[in-house]
């Protein structure tokens, strides 16, 4: 046995590279595993943080501008004066002269009537005039026969009492003188006496007769005078059974079905003065109490047609199936855009903010007066969340009150696709 003999397995002395090593490696360990942490990070936020591509939103910068609060109505060009031609007589159809869309003059014909029942009832008008005329004549000269009667009459009665008179005084004169008694003279004043009564009568008659004859001459006189406006009338329809523009325009309808029979009054035309317009507009009867005369209008002729100024005329106090019809005027009533029975947009104006901070009218805007929208950031490269206060609004602006400054670029697009999301990634 060998005493202090060296095991194999004795201790070595390590290298101090490999010292070193060893000793760096849990902070290389660590240093990964912060790395992936952090890049694990960035991955979850990037899952979490929506994104949308620039081409696919809408932007628009808040301005300096007016806001005119309106309301939204649906609307019709309309002719600014259009006449409706209606049947003077009862009649049928006989001849259409015009047709849908001619321009007419003042007077020119339209269409004919059948003129012969009416011209039947003006001859027998005129028939009955005579007769009413001749028998006006037959009663004059009976009425004069029976005033010359009474005025003879009369005069005879006057002669009559003046001889008695005469006799009286005769009489009188005798029973001065005795030549008489006064039973005579009694019997004279008696004989004149009776005759004044039947004088006097006589006047009274006279008199009678006379207002009873003027009586009847201006019964008779109202009676012609009665069948003359008549006869004029129905010399007037007769004559307007040939059916006339009663101003120059465009014929916009007519009755062409050639023998219908018409009443007096039925609607046969109507004719249209193409050279003004003016607007006739519908809306929710929830809005009615908002609607006055004079109250300011913006009529918008199309997408891309202008805008034209004007006020509501009249308000239509019936309420039609949920709806109110109210007309409107233009101020431009002949612009050279404007056609018959063009579909616009009307917008009432109900107040009006001056110089105040607006944005543009789109999809993102809910109606409210707060609101979430995403606003730009100034490289553009994200749009963060931000509750703002609006305001007035109509179809093509909407009033900041608070939450955003002048320049500032909010997203119209919709963006409640993107939730509650703090921020959005725009990507190119």
């Amino acid at each position: 046995m060998r005493p202090n003999a060296a095991s194999p397995k004795m201790d070595r002395v390590i290298a101090t590279h490999e010292q070193r090593r060893r000793a760096r490696r849990p902070w290389l360990i660590g240093g990964a595993a912060l790395v992936m942490a952090v890049l694990a990070l960035l991955a979850f936020r990037s899952v979490l943080r929506p994104s949308v591509a620039g081409a696919q939103i809408l932007v628009a910068r808040v301005e300096v501008g007016d806001v005119e609060a309106a309301l939204s109505a649906s609307g019709t060009v309309v002719p600014g004066r259009e006449v409706a031609i209606t049947a003077p007589i009862a009649s049928s159809i006989r001849r259409v002269l015009r047709q849908v869309g001619d321009a007419v003059k003042a007077g020119e014909p339209l269409l004919e009537l059948d003129k012969e029942q009416t011209a039947t009832a003006l001859g027998k008008l005129r028939d009955e005039q005579a007769r009413q005329q001749n028998k006006t004549a037959q009663l004059g000269l009976n009425l004069e026969r029976a005033l010359n009667d009474l005025r003879a009459q009369q005069d005879a009665q006057e002669a009559r009492v003046g001889s008695l008179q005469a006799a009286l005084r005769d009489e009188q004169y005798l029973l001065k003188i005795g030549g008489t008694t006064a039973e005579n003279v009694r019997q004279a004043e008696l004989n004149l006496r009776v005759a004044d009564l039947e004088l006097r009568r006589l006047r009274d008659q006279n008199r009678t007769q006379h207002r009873s004859a003027a009586a009847d001459q201006r019964e008779v006189g109202f009676q012609l005078a009665s069948q003359a406006r008549d006869i004029q009338e129905l010399e007037r329809k007769l004559h307007q059974a040939t059916i006339s523009a009663e101003q120059p325009g465009v014929l916009t309808w007519i009755n062409d079905q050639l023998g219908a029979t018409v009443a007096q009054g039925t609607e046969l035309a109507r004719v249209a003065d193409l050279s003004a317009f003016r607007v006739r507009a519908t809306i929710s009867d929830s809005y009615a109490e908002a609607l006055h005369p004079n109250d300011p209008v913006i009529v918008r002729l199309g997408s891309s047609g202008p805008d034209l100024r004007g006020q509501i005329s009249t308000v239509n106090p019936s309420v039609d199936k949920g709806t109110v019809t109210f007309y409107a005027t233009l101020d431009d009533n002949h612009h050279a855009a404007l056609r018959a029975n063009l579909r616009v947009d009307v917008f009432v104006v109900t107040s009006r903010e001056a110089r105040t901070l607006r944005i543009k009218n789109g999809p993102f805007y809910q109606g409210g007066h707060e609101q979430a929208v995403y606003v730009l950031l100034p490289d553009r490269s994200a749009a963060v969340r931000r509750t703002v206060q609006l305001g007035a609004s109509n179809f093509d602006w909407v009033q900041v009150k608070a939450g955003l400054k002048s320049g500032e670029e909010i997203i119209l697009t919709d963006t409640k696709d993107f939730g509650d999301a703090p921020q959005i990634t725009i990507t190119e």
